[in-house]
């Protein structure tokens, strides 16, 4: 499941359920369909509702933030359940998606 709310150049994007090789295609396909508008540059992903994600939900996000890259855009993740957090604790993908603090200075 996948809903997006736009503002402006940002895009905040909700995934709910799993993003594992199964729903990755779909993932994939709704994620390019927001992108598609090149006035998009920065999205950030709302995960709070992600209960799973594998080395497929991997590939997603990698290749949607390398789209963004490309037009001088981000790709960041807020509200992360701990095991997809240890997923990107394990992958290293904290070290090129950025992880959205809240205001006191925590992850959300």
């Amino acid at each position: 499941m996948l809903q997006y709310k736009p503002f402006g150049e940002a895009v905040t994007v909700v995934i709910a359920g799993e993003l594992d090789h199964f729903a990755a295609p779909q993932i994939r396909r709704m994620l390019d369909d927001v992108i598609r508008d090149p006035a998009i540059t920065d999205v950030v992903l709302d995960l709070e509702n992600l209960t799973f994600m594998d080395s497929s939900g991997i590939g997603v996000l990698l290749g949607r933030l390398r789209t963004l890259q490309a037009r001088g855009g981000t790709l960041s993740v807020k509200n992360m359940q701990p095991q997809v957090e240890k997923l990107f604790r394990l992958s290293g993908l904290q070290r090129v998606i950025g992880i959205e603090k809240d205001e006191k200075g925590g992850r959300v």
